[in-house]
């Protein structure tokens, strides 16, 4: 299995996650309740319309969620070393399609914890090959993260998703 790494950063539950290694998701960043990822848009994800399935766009955006959800490497004997952290429920919506060799970036937040929940704040993007690293290509976008939530200067190409988790702590079994 190859690992899903960032520099110096390997997040322990990519080890046997052969779903997001067959989408190609690859790590950008990770944080305490943050996590950044990507991947390219390829023919076998599209649906009959020629667009992204929306199952790919929320399988996408769960993996962003599971990261942000867990800690990419606790400390040995650290409390909750016994546990994981899971979705209790999520919603999404589609807000634009995305199209074959589109790169899609999604943008994982934490935005509040309390005992064993959470609620998370995902977004997903869709940007051309050459404009994957750019900044918004819709000017009529006047929804777009702000300054506060991105992770660079730019947003990675145009909103395309919205996708809200709820977390829950449970014991490994």
């Amino acid at each position: 299995m190859a690992e899903l790494t960032i520099p110096g950063a390997t997040h322990q539950i990519l080890k046997d996650d052969y779903a997001s290694e067959w989408m190609g998701i690859e790590v950008l960043k990770l944080d305490d309740g943050h996590a950044t990822i990507r991947m390219t848009l390829r023919q076998e994800m599209l649906n009959g319309f020629g667009m992204a399935h929306g199952g790919m766009i929320f399988a996408f955006g769960d993996t962003a969620f599971a990261l942000a959800c867990n800690p990419a490497s606790p400390p040995p004997g650290a409390a909750g070393t016994d546990t994981i952290t899971v979705a209790a429920g999520v919603d999404i919506n589609f807000l634009k399609p995305a199209f074959r060799g589109q790169v899609i970036t999604a943008v994982a937040n934490r935005r509040a914890h309390s005992g064993r929940s959470g609620l998370y704040d995902i977004q997903i993007y869709a940007a051309d090959p050459h404009n994957a690293a750019g900044t918004n290509t819709d000017s009529s976008d006047s929804t777009a993260a702000s300054p506060s939530d991105a992770t660079e200067t730019d947003t990675p190409g145009e909103l395309i998703a919205e996708f809200r988790g709820r977390s829950r702590t449970i014991s490994k079994k």
